[in-house]
């Protein structure tokens, strides 16, 4: 199967609806790990490690991490998420359209 293949089931109206579901519970489960992870800094308990946000924004939830930073008033003053997220969003969004438009 040929990425032009792929490209083109995705184009189909029934794929677009799972991956627009998929992006949806991805960026949900972001800005809840976002709220849980400001919970636990507030009670001093184990944190979610940094790495793992980064791994949710790289798998598209950068747009919940993103809202659950400014939302919950966490993380927001490091330099790596505080342009490493915006970052990753823009360029997850300049790929989308780039596929669209070639495929």
């Amino acid at each position: 199967m040929k990425i032009s293949d792929i490209i083109s089931m995705v184009r189909n109206i029934n794929y677009i609806k799972y991956i627009f579901i998929y992006l949806l519970l991805i960026n949900l489960w972001s800005y809840f790990a976002m709220f849980r992870d400001k919970k636990r800094a507030i009670k001093e308990r184990e944190r979610i490690p940094e790495k793992k946000f980064f791994k949710y924004a790289i798998l598209g939830g950068s747009l919940g991490i993103l809202f659950g930073m400014y939302h919950f008033r966490h993380k927001t003053k490091h330099w790596y998420f505080k342009y490493g997220i915006p970052l990753l969003l823009i360029l997850k969004l300049i790929l989308a359209g780039y596929i669209y438009i070639k495929y």
